[in-house]
């Protein structure tokens, strides 16, 4: 996969053609606030490379998931969520919408339980 995708909405933002609310970035991603919050505090860890879920950064780089999960921490912590929820939905049928690797961080509700629905 290539390192961007014009026709992706997550390549557009970390090329700042398209406004986000920025937590946080690094050299090897960026983490904004998700526009549809699941939680009270929900943002979206993603890397600015451009591939299709997590499998395949894993495939590409598996340090690739390493950098996300830490910059998850940074900006859920900084938001004064030091306890929260990583998802990393793969393929359509999990739920996936946007083709390019991400991760949800959700955070700021007891209701985060470890039941699956």
């Amino acid at each position: 996969m290539s390192a961007t995708s014009d026709d992706c909405i997550f390549c557009t933002i970390i090329a700042g053609e398209v406004p986000a609310d920025v937590l946080g970035r690094s050299e090897h991603a960026i983490a904004f606030k998700d526009l549809n919050p699941q939680a009270p505090f929900h943002a979206l860890v993603v890397p600015l490379d451009h591939h299709e879920n997590a499998a395949a950064s894993a495939a590409a780089d598996p340090a690739t998931l390493g950098h996300l999960v830490t910059l998850a921490d940074e900006v859920a912590t900084a938001s004064g969520n030091p306890d929260y929820r990583l998802i990393a939905n793969t393929g359509a049928g999990a739920g996936q919408t946007v083709f390019h690797t991400h991760l949800h961080v959700l955070g700021g509700s007891a209701r985060l339980t470890e039941h699956l629905v």
